[in-house]
């Protein structure tokens, strides 16, 4: 589509790169994932769905879950039917999702393309590839990252004015996964109206349509899988906004969005952005609307990178116009000429401060190694009834991880330590030490994972950057 295949082929590795060796999943995405395996592997048996044992806060919706697992359900069938571990699985249905989220990003850019021109668009991508956050995340099953497929076609159709695609793409990504795009799509869509590149009739005889369509398809298809009727993204949007019980999870300075969560996932790019839109004030209508849309985000106190992953592909757009202009212009000046080099090197800035993070992310799994390390040490043909605890499910086990059909998988919270029904489970994985002094004279610990404790720089001695790790989880058997 850019001309240079290779470019496109170099995000797609850096998006298996960071699926390889990343491959277990957190908490935030236990919901979708746990839901793909079970429309995968329990298809209409809803009584053995996950989500109704462990519903989570609120409810999510299945049509993400539903699209990726119907997807990538032709391979998952073929690795059923030959023996391959179940794990695997799990990297088969991130690579489903992380393909959705490129096809998404190589429309946008091909718009991209249509206003700024062949190069620009080239550069964006580049420049996506040597960031670590956003492909790091595109693979990742979360609200926002089904919504992200979403957007991006929205953000392509608003820069070709196809008006109609614009208002139904949007209406879903609102109405089914993330409710405050409204702010950002809901931004673009009044410029237009104010523009008069949208009229109000066109506007109501398209959104009322596409917003009768969307609930009913969310409302029917959640009811069906969630046994109860309801709209997940409006009891989402009431829990968290409207009660405001999202900041039980955290909350974060005002500017936290502008002064960190911005500068890590844009890395050295970050400078590049305001001097595009002097450079191209033309992209002050499309950078300005996701800036807003970022601003009006921060009122809401619990921040996390992830809820504004949508503007990352907006402000690449004003560093690629930026790095196209002064590498156009390099030849008129010394200073032009160092300002040109210095904004191409500033790439391998950013693909080292992703190599920072990457490894620092696959340190940050315990539990799912810990599973896998469990599977390593005991037969299969064992009698092993593990129990999961909240530490562990937490940072990387899901069902995919549960490899041996024979074996059963616990993860029950709010056992007493120490207690009854602990002690009736043949193997534990722990992951909070404080519990370990309950099962001193009771099990053995069969093996320790580590995980990240932080960064060390020490000036003294190559490489100077040092990842700590200390004992995170631990694997208990019965004695």
């Amino acid at each position: 589509m850019m001309g240079v295949p290779w470019i496109e082929c170099l995000v797609s590795g850096a998006v298996v790169l960071h699926v390889i060796v990343c491959p277990y999943t957190k908490v935030e995405e236990s919901f979708n994932i746990q839901a793909i395996h079970d429309v995968l592997h329990h298809t209409t048996n809803i009584s053995q769905y996950d989500h109704l044992q462990f519903p989570g806060v609120v409810p999510r919706t299945f049509l993400g879950p539903l699209v990726v697992a119907l997807s990538s359900a032709p391979v998952v069938g073929v690795m059923s039917a030959v023996n391959v571990p179940k794990i695997f699985e799990q990297t088969v249905v991130r690579l489903c999702l992380g393909n959705a989220v490129l096809v998404g990003l190589l429309a946008y850019a091909d718009a991209v393309k249509k206003i700024f021109g062949r190069r620009t668009a080239q550069i964006l991508l580049l420049i996506t590839a040597s960031q670590f956050h956003f492909l790091f995340y595109c693979s990742r099953p979360l609200p926002n990252i089904f919504a992200l497929v979403l957007v991006l076609f929205a953000l392509r159709s608003w820069l070709k004015q196809q008006h109609k695609s614009f208002i139904w793409l949007s209406g879903a990504a609102i109405l089914i996964f993330r409710s405050e795009l409204s702010l950002f799509l809901g931004i673009l869509l009044l410029m237009d109206i104010v523009r008069q590149r949208v009229s109000i009739v066109s506007l109501i005889t398209t959104a009322v349509p596409a917003a009768v369509v969307l609930l009913v398809t969310t409302v029917v298809v959640d009811s069906y899988f969630w046994q109860r009727y309801l709209w997940p993204e409006g009891e989402v949007l009431w829990y968290n906004t409207i009660l405001n019980k999202s900041s039980n999870w955290g909350t974060l300075p005002f500017f936290w969005y502008f002064y960190s969560a911005l500068p890590r996932a844009l890395s050295f790019s970050i400078f590049l952005v305001p001097l595009g839109l002097y450079l191209s004030p033309r992209l002050v209508q499309l950078v300005l609307p996701a800036l807003i849309f970022v601003l009006l985000y921060s009122f809401l106190p619990h921040k996390e990178l992830r809820f504004i992953i949508y503007v990352i592909p907006v402000c690449n757009t004003a560093v690629a116009e930026t790095l196209h202009k002064l590498w156009i212009n390099r030849n008129k000046s010394l200073f032009k000429k160092l300002m040109a080099f210095g904004a191409v090197l500033h790439i391998c800035g950013n693909i080292c401060t992703s190599g920072v993070f990457l490894y620092t992310s696959y340190l940050n799994y315990p539990g799912g190694q810990a599973l896998h390390r469990l599977h390593q040490i005991e037969s299969p043909n064992l009698d092993v009834h593990v129990h999961i605890d909240v530490a562990a499910a937490q940072t990387g086990i899901t069902r995919f991880g549960q490899m041996y059909p024979n074996w059963i998988y616990n993860k029950t919270e709010d056992l007493v330590p120490g207690g009854e029904e602990m002690m009736s489970y043949s193997h534990i994985i722990l992951g909070d030490p404080e519990n370990l002094e309950f099962y001193k004279t009771t099990h053995t610990v069969l093996d320790t994972v580590d995980g990240f404790d932080g960064l060390h720089i020490d000036r003294n001695k190559p490489p100077f950057l040092f990842w700590k790790q200390k004992p995170k989880m631990w694997i208990l058997k019965k004695v």
